[in-house]
């Protein structure tokens, strides 16, 4: 599927996302420095991507690892520099939930340093009880 907002456009299509593009921008990010190419590769491949465009030039990326059923994590969000301030992190975040695939879920989770303040606006909140919630992270593991 795609979406329109000229000049952007949001695509689900796993061909379409350039792999070199969400790779160096993750391998730099606060929360997957350090990431190997192979790893994104894979994380693209098992999930439901989103790529944003300025005409056929990506500035965006999102996925959403599901079952399709209950359960989605939203995962990888992000807008490039040059082109933030217009939206377009909140459109993309938009789409992912609107997505046919995706209507219904009963669980959705992410995890986020900085934005709460977009995230808040789709519904997310802190967990009311984080005593149910468990956790393995380790986040060092792309730079050992």
């Amino acid at each position: 599927m795609e979406w329109l907002r000229p000049p952007f456009r949001i695509s689900d299509a796993p061909d379409e996302i350039d792999l070199d593009f969400v790779h160096q921008f993750l391998a730099s990010s606060y929360w997957a420095r350090g990431i190997s190419k192979e790893t994104v590769e894979r994380s693209i491949r098992h999930a439901l991507v989103f790529g944003l465009y300025r005409g056929g030039r990506p500035i965006g990326f999102a996925r959403a690892v599901t079952d399709r059923a209950t359960f989605a994590y939203l995962a990888d969000v992000f807008v490039s520099e040059s082109e933030r301030g217009q939206g377009l992190g909140a459109w993309l975040v938009e789409t992912v939930l609107q997505h046919p695939e995706l209507r219904g879920l009963r669980r959705w989770m992410l995890a986020t340093r900085d934005a709460h303040a977009l995230y808040r606006r789709f519904g997310f909140g802190a967990i009311a009880d984080p005593s149910i919630m468990m956790a393995i992270h380790d986040p060092d593991i792309y730079t050992r």
